[in-house]
């Protein structure tokens, strides 16, 4: 059984929400509910629960703001928005849950589950504090990412990621030191979420760091070397992209 609270602003929202877990999420148990950061604070602090349903936008601050201020946040966190916004791509290099408003039945039980299989307290911790890291304002290239496998987590920085390539609805990171992670999203997903940072889609099989290009090579059709001598082909479509990224990079 898992201890919950609901943080919403919302009187209709919070009540949609308790009561679609009382009907159809028997292992959840609502203990109590909060409108504000303030009361929030005071709700999880007495009630200590398993896991928070977290409106991302409140009218005394943000969910963001509610986490920054609590010490040993050892909690599940599914965050409740009522459109994306950018905030979502933080959520998502951290492995975090969230749900679009209105909330779908089955994405909840899916939260719940997901909830139910709780990560150890240094594991959530860690995805939490790279969550609170990505809404900072930041010029550094190097940014830490969560990616959830089939045997756990891995927490990586994007400095560390040669490339990434399409693999079906999987996508293999390949990493310095030969390493390889195998991550049950598809490729689309991360291009979003690097297309901030020196990462490129060059390929619809690839995706590479800029900054561990060692060169282009015109033969043979063309493609990249990278740093560790792998090959990577490039569509031709992208070659000029690619030659204006590449003159760019620091």
């Amino acid at each position: 059984m898992l201890r919950a609270i609901i943080v919403e602003d919302e009187k209709h929202n919070r009540e949609t929400l308790k009561n679609l877990l009382t009907e159809f999420c028997p292992e959840v148990e609502v203990a109590g509910m909060a409108a504000s950061v303030e009361e929030a604070l005071v709700l999880i602090r007495s009630v200590r629960p398993d896991l928070v349903f977290l409106d991302i936008e409140l009218q005394t601050g943000t969910g963001f703001d509610l986490l920054a201020q609590l010490q040993g946040l050892d909690f599940e966190v599914v965050f409740t928005t009522a459109f994306e916004q950018y905030a979502i791509k933080a959520i998502k290099f951290s492995s975090l849950d969230y749900l679009l408003k209105p909330i779908d039945l089955e994405e909840l039980q899916a939260a719940v589950a997901k909830a139910l299989k709780r990560k150890s307290a240094t594991e959530q911790k860690a995805r939490l504090d790279i969550l609170l890291s990505h809404l900072k304002p930041s010029v550094q290239p190097e940014r830490r990412i969560c990616l959830s496998t089939a045997d756990g987590l891995e927490f990586i920085t994007t400095s560390d990621i040669l490339y990434c390539e399409a693999n079906g609805s999987y996508t293999n990171f390949h990493l310095k030191n030969d390493r390889k992670i195998i991550v049950s999203k598809n490729l689309k997903e991360y291009e979003s979420l690097f297309d901030e940072t020196h990462f490129m889609r060059v390929h619809n099989r690839y995706l590479v760091n800029l900054r561990e290009v060692r060169r282009f090579v015109k033969t043979e059709g063309g493609y990249i070397l990278m740093n560790n001598d792998a090959q990577i082909g490039i569509s031709p479509k992208n070659r000029a992209a690619f030659i204006e990224k590449m003159g760019q990079i620091g």
